[in-house]
C-alpha cells in the first residue's frame, strides 16, 4: 500500500499512500521477458527488461535518503525539493521547461517517500534523448529561483492549511507520532505550518547536494531501447552526480507498543478510525506468511475478514482496509475506515475484535489456500503497463530481493503453511492496537441535531 505520509507529492492522496511500496502481486504477462542486469560504461547500474511492443520507455529510479534526510526543525525540506527540481533547470526557466516536457508528451515527476528520494520518467522513444537530457538538468542544474520557491512553498501551505479539518490527515499525522516519537519516521514527510515557511533555498541545495549521489542510485528501465543506447543515455543523465552521498544516519525503531487510543475532536458528519501496531520488515523469515494472512484480515477488498464483519454484517463504514508496511529502519501495519460519529465507537470495538480473533485463532486452512491462489494468480495480471512493471522492479531492487525474484515469487507464497501463517496473525496483532480517531467526541456524537423550525406562514 501507499500512503501520502510515506510519499508525498503535489497530487499524493492522504492515506491513500504514494508508502510507494510496490506491491508483492507483479508480473505483467508481456514482461515475461528475463530481467537484465545492465552496467552502463561509466558504471551505472540498472534493471532492465526490453520490450518493443509499443514505442514506449519508462524508467523507475530513487536514491536512498528521502524524507528521513530532512533537517529535525524543519521536516518538508525532500517535499519541497521534490516539487521544484521541475520548476526550471539549465538554461531553461520554470515555464519553457514545463513547455519543452508538453510539447514532447514526456512525463517527468519526483517524490520523496520516508526513506528514498524517487523519480519517474516517461517517453516515447523518438524523444528519448530529450527526456534524458531535461532529467539530467533536473537532477544537476535546478535553478530554485525565489519566484518558483515561493509559489510552490504557497500551495504546499495551503494543502497543509486545509489538512488542519481533514480528519485523515489529522489522523495519519496523529498515528505516526504515535508510533515513532520523535524518530524521522514520526515527523510529516509534506511539513508542518510551522516548519515549510522556514525553509530556505540553502537548505534545498544542501539536500540535494547529500542526497542525490550515485553510490546509492537504483535505476529501472523498461521499453523500447537496447542495452548499449541505454547504457550511453544512464551515463550522460548520471554521470555527472556526486559519487558518494552524504546522509545522515537514520537509527532502527520499534513501533509503539500497543494496545494506545487517541482521540482527536473534529466537528465533521463522519469519524475517521486509523489503526496499526508493530509489522514485520522485509526480510524478517516470517515475512511472506504475515503478507498472506494479513491479505485474509484486511488487504482482499470485499473478500477480507474486516470487510465481512465492519461493512456486511453490521453496516458500520462503506469501506475498512489494512495493509503491511516496511521501511529501511522499521515496519507496521496500518488500517484505514470511516463512519458515522455515533457509531465510531461499535466499529472501533469490531475491528478490534476481529483483530484479536485472527489472533487468537489465526485462519482457516480455506482462508489460506483462497488466499495463496489470488496472489500467485494476480501475479501475472496486476502489472500490465511498462511503467508498473519498471515500478516493481524498482522495489524489489530497495528491498534488496535478488533480480530473479518475480520468477521464484509464488513458490514462496505456496510455502507458507497453516501453522506459519497462525504465528504470524499472533505476532502482528496479539499485542492489539494503536488507534487514532477524529471526529465529534461521544457526548457530541450521541446529542441529535436540533431540527429547523418549519417557516411561519405569511
Amino acid at each position: 500500500m501507499t500512503y501520502s505520509w510515506i510519499c508525498t507529492r503535489r497530487t499524493a492522496l492522504i492515506l491513500g499512500a504514494c508508502l510507494a511500496m510496490a506491491p508483492l502481486t507483479s508480473t505483467p504477462s508481456h514482461a515475461a521477458a528475463k530481467i537484465q542486469h545492465l552496467v552502463s560504461p561509466g558504471g551505472i547500474e540498472a534493471w532492465f527488461v526490453q520490450d518493443s511492443t509499443v514505442p514506449l520507455i519508462a524508467m523507475e529510479y530513487a536514491f536512498v535518503g528521502g524524507a528521513a534526510q530532512d533537517p529535525a526543525d524543519k521536516p518538508g525540506v525532500g517535499n519541497l525539493v521534490a516539487d521544484l527540481l521541475d520548476e526550471g533547470s539549465g538554461d531553461l526557466d520554470s515555464k519553457t521547461f514545463h513547455e519543452r516536457l508538453d510539447r514532447r508528451a514526456i512525463e517527468l515527476s519526483f517524490s520523496a517517500s520516508r526513506d528514498y528520494f524517487r523519480g519517474s520518467l516517461r517517453m516515447l522513444k523518438d524523444t528519448r534523448d530529450e527526456a534524458f537530457d531535461l532529467l539530467r538538468m533536473s537532477l544537476t542544474s535546478p535553478h530554485f529561483d525565489n519566484a518558483d520557491v515561493e509559489r510552490i512553498r504557497s500551495q504546499i501551505i495551503s494543502n497543509l492549511q486545509s489538512d488542519t479539518s481533514n480528519p485523515s490527515a489529522l489522523a495519519g499525522r496523529k498515528f505516526l507520532e504515535m508510533a515513532f516519537g520523535d524518530h524521522p519516521y514520526g515527523r510529516p514527510s509534506e511539513g508542518s505550518l510551522e516548519s515549510v515557511p522556514k525553509i530556505n533555498v540553502a537548505d534545498l541545495k544542501d539536500y540535494v547536494r547529500r542526497v542525490l549521489a550515485k553510490d546509492t542510485l537504483k535505476v529501472a528501465v523498461v521499453g523500447d531501447v537496447d542495452a548499449d543506447t541505454l547504457g550511453k543515455l544512464l551515463d550522460h543523465t548520471f554521470g555527472s552526480l556526486p559519487a558518494k552521498a552524504s546522509l545522515t544516519p537514520v537509527p532502527d525503531i520499534e513501533v509503539a507498543k500497543p494496545p494506545q487510543r487517541a482521540l482527536i475532536p473534529l466537528d465533521v458528519p463522519q469519524t475517521v478510525v486509523t489503526f496499526g501496531g508493530p509489522g514485520i520488515k522485509r526480510h524478517d523469515p516470517n515475512f511472506m506468511a504475515a503478507y498472506v494472512v494479513n491479505h485474509i484480515l484486511g488487504g482482499a477488498g470485499l473478500s477480507s475478514r474486516l470487510y465481512r464483519e465492519v461493512r456486511e454484517k453490521r453496516g458500520l463504514a462503506y469501506s475498512v482496509y489494512e495493509s503491511l508496511v516496511w521501511m529501511e529502519h522499521s515496519a507496521l501495519f496500518v488500517g484505514n475506515t470511516g463512519t458515522r460519529s455515533d457509531r465510531a465507537g461499535e466499529t472501533v470495538e469490531a475491528i478490534n475484535k476481529e483483530v484479536r480473533r485472527i489472533a487468537e485463532e489465526g485462519p482457516t486452512q480455506k482462508e489460506l489456500d483462497e488466499a495463496k491462489s489470488y496472489l500467485k494468480g494476480s501475479q501475472m495480471l496486476a502489472l500490465d503497463t511498462s511503467s508498473k512493471l519498471a515500478s516493481a522492479m524498482l522495489q524489489y531492487q530497495l528491498d534488496r530481493l535478488p533480480i530473479d525474484y518475480i520468477e521464484k515469487r509464488n513458490a514462496i507464497v505456496d510455502a507458507v503453511t497453516l501453522d506459519d501463517a497462525k504465528a504470524a496473525a499472533k505476532r502482528l496483532w496479539g499485542q492489539g492496537l494503536l488507534t487514532v480517531i477524529v471526529g465529534r467526541t461521544p457526548q457530541a456524537a450521541a446529542e441529535p441535531v436540533a431540527a429547523t423550525p418549519p417557516p411561519t406562514a405569511n
